[in-house]
């Protein structure tokens, strides 16, 4: 999610994973068995090593993510196969998203998503409709309190970050996917542990909701994110502050 609050946007998203941590942790497995196809061993698989740290920020048991990997490696006993699909359209207000799944049944999924899309006041578009409205960027997050400027400007920037900027109480660390996890052992190396790092989709620009507006569009990415077989959701709606505390 966009929006004036980075903060506001991580408290969300924990609070929905605490709500449904079963749920999430399905998801996680789903993207780390997708992931271990490409070899089963962290190190040399930068994806496998990305999905395996969002299971770990999840809370997942270490033997679940284990389970996971042998799956997805050929290990296991069990054969899945999932297909990576992205279903692009707009939201109440025109407000873009991108919807990421993982599924074993496109068949399934795509009159799903495009029965989402209309029951929130949407609809789905043509692959590519707002994906070019985006950039996928490395973002780290940490509190403003835990490093100086001058320290976390010379790490990030030296480790290949692009650029840092604070915001809201906190720094904001944007770097290419390339360098992400390069940038993030840095910071870790020196001893400055983030509050938040993924890879994401950055819109260029943003479409300001009002409080009617945000609701509608928080419902929408809540029900997307209900659904198994979606991983991700991205918008470019910029909620306020007390618009998204109101939204709880």
């Amino acid at each position: 999610m966009s929006g004036h609050s980075k903060w506001a946007n991580i408290k969300h998203r924990k609070s929905r994973q605490d709500a449904k941590r079963s749920k999430v942790w399905s998801k996680c497995s789903r993207a780390i068995i997708v992931a271990a196809k490409n070899g089963g061993d962290p190190t040399m698989n930068l994806n496998l090593r990305y999905a395996i740290d969002e299971a770990k920020a999840a809370n997942m048991p270490k033997d679940t993510i284990e389970k996971a990997v042998k799956k997805g490696s050929g290990e296991g006993s069990e054969t899945v196969r999932y297909e990576e699909v992205r279903y692009e359209g707009y939201g109440a207000k025109g407000v873009a998203i991108i919807v990421d799944v993982l599924t074993d049944n496109v068949n399934r999924t795509a009159p799903e998503m495009r029965k989402l899309f209309e029951k929130g006041g949407g609809n789905l578009g043509k692959p590519g409709a707002v994906a070019f409205g985006f950039s996928s960027k490395g973002v780290i997050l940490i509190e403003a309190s835990k490093t100086s400027e001058d320290q976390i400007m010379e790490i990030a920037l030296e480790a290949g970050a692009e650029d840092v900027i604070e915001e809201d109480g906190a720094w904001e660390i944007l770097c290419d996917p390339g360098d992400f996890l390069i940038v993030r052992q840095a910071i870790e190396a020196a001893g400055i542990e983030p509050d938040s790092a993924q890879i994401t989709m950055i819109p260029t620009n943003t479409v300001a909701c009002d409080a009617s507006t945000a609701a509608k569009i928080m419902r929408l990415v809540d029900a997307f994110e209900d659904h198994d077989d979606v991983q991700k959701v991205y918008t470019n709606a910029d909620i306020p502050d007390e618009v998204m505390a109101g939204l709880g």
